[in-house]
């Protein structure tokens, strides 16, 4: 359980630092930065989680994210497991359109002018003025009421721009035969189907489900290790897919 904690902290200090962090996670400042033919913070941590994802998965949503942080506090308060299948895939859609949005304003500007990561921040702080302050409670909103009504991460289901962004990363490496990180079943005969894994799943993922196959290589698994830390027989553990 010590991991847990740990990522736990992690989660807690990020989402302290949204009202800096904010804007390096934008989906609107980009937009405008596209406008203006500046490749901006969002744009760089956007191609970094992509890159990133290759070798590490969707860690970053375990330990980092801001959004992730804000969600697994209202766990207390609603943990049930949100719908998934087909609205799962609301999210791609909603990526799709966006960056699509993001590319026609690069290419409207037709050149980059600059390189600026703290574009449009106050030193480097995105919350630094009381309209900031009314974007970044009605982000906060945004993330936190769905969560609140319908269950366990919702919005990194439903509506997250920055996942889709991992997954391809995740499906690169895989298809490339790449080594990466991933949750696995050591002896899955030692399986007793207690349930606990799936109940401690941030993701609402059905883990016994899934290693009935060896690997968890459900596309929305984060590897925050919970599965692992919750299982009593110690069926689960990290692992790196071999090249072929």
């Amino acid at each position: 359980m010590r991991r847990q904690k740990i990522r736990n902290l992690f989660l807690f200090a990020a989402l302290l630092l949204f009202p800096v962090t904010l804007y390096y996670f934008s989906p609107a400042l980009i937009i405008n930065a596209g406008l203006n033919g500046v490749i901006n913070g969002s744009f760089i941590i956007f191609v970094l989680l992509f890159f990133l994802s290759i070798p590490f998965g969707r860690l970053f949503c375990a330990y980092l994210c801001p959004a992730g942080g804000l969600q697994e506090c209202t766990f207390s308060v609603n943990d049930k497991l949100p719908k998934q299948g087909w609205r799962n895939y609301t999210k791609y859609i909603i990526w799709i359109i966006w960056l699509s949005a993001v590319i026609f304003c690069y290419f409207q500007k037709g050149k980059i002018v600059a390189i600026d990561f703290l574009f449009e921040t106050e030193n480097g702080i995105s919350v630094s003025s009381i309209q900031s302050y009314i974007i970044y409670y009605g982000i906060v909103c945004l993330i936190f009421l769905p969560s609140v009504l319908f269950g366990k991460r919702v919005f990194c289901h439903y509506f997250c721009w920055m996942a889709p962004f991992m997954v391809l990363g995740t499906k690169l490496r895989k298809f490339l035969h790449l080594p990466g990180i991933h949750i696995k079943s050591k002896e899955k005969d030692k399986c007793i189907s207690c349930g606990k894994c799936n109940k401690a799943c941030p993701m609402g993922i059905n883990v016994m489900n899934e290693i009935r196959s060896n690997v968890i290589d459900n596309l929305e698994c984060i590897q925050c290790g919970a599965c692992i830390d919750n299982c009593p027989k110690n069926v689960l553990s990290y692992g790196m897919i071999e090249r072929n």
